[in-house]
């Protein structure tokens, strides 16, 4: 896996797991890696493509193995998934509940780590400003792009119909959806920037 591709996944994904949400600033970067979508082991020719690469927990990575699953970046958006106050994540459509079933997202363990999570963000932002500030702002060591070359992607057409409109994830609980695991974010948003610093748009 050619070094470079972490940099770039971890800005893309906002530095926490496409599936869970899982922050870095949370359990630190080292337990988080890259993810093959679609199983390198079956699919030995798309091991280095980025278009193929996730960047994901530990966990969730586990959970996955080498299966074929749903895309996240389509199913687990908002409208079709949701997380609701008690850490549950709620899947709204076949396909989100699909492959919250199949990485085991409401598992006890998960659950129990994600409304722990929603009950730390809300005490600190109605008593503590400064931390909130600090739980949830990105890592120290931010990846220093301009000094990196894009890797190559595909950009998908801008009239295609999986083109993610929303980037915002529905979050059922009292605490503003900016200030906590913010969204699941399709990778055609990133993959455009970096178009255009290639400039290879067409």
């Amino acid at each position: 896996m050619p070094a470079s591709f972490r940099p770039w996944l971890r800005d893309e994904f906002s530095f926490r797991c496409v599936f869970c949400l899982r922050r870095e600033q949370w359990d630190r970067a080292s337990s988080l890696e890259v993810e093959h979508f679609l199983p390198s082991r079956r699919f030995p020719a798309q091991r280095l493509k980025y278009d193929n690469l996730f960047y994901a927990c530990s966990r969730c990575n586990s959970a996955k193995g080498n299966r074929s699953i749903d895309d996240p970046s389509q199913t687990l958006v908002a409208g079709n998934a949701s997380v609701s106050d008690d850490g549950r994540i709620i899947g709204q459509s076949d396909e989100s509940r699909r492959l919250i079933q199949a990485l085991r997202l409401n598992s006890a363990e998960a659950v129990h780590y994600r409304r722990l999570w929603i009950e730390f963000v809300a005490m600190a932002k109605q008593f503590a400003p400064e931390r909130l500030h600090q739980l949830m702002q990105f890592p120290d060591d931010l990846p220093d792009l301009s000094r990196l070359k894009p890797p190559t992607v595909t950009l998908v057409p801008m009239e295609s119909p999986n083109r993610i409109a929303q980037n915002e994830i529905a979050v059922n609980c009292p605490i503003p959806i900016e200030t906590w695991f913010a969204d699941w974010t399709g990778k055609q948003v990133a993959r455009l920037a970096m178009c255009v610093a290639q400039e290879t748009c067409v």
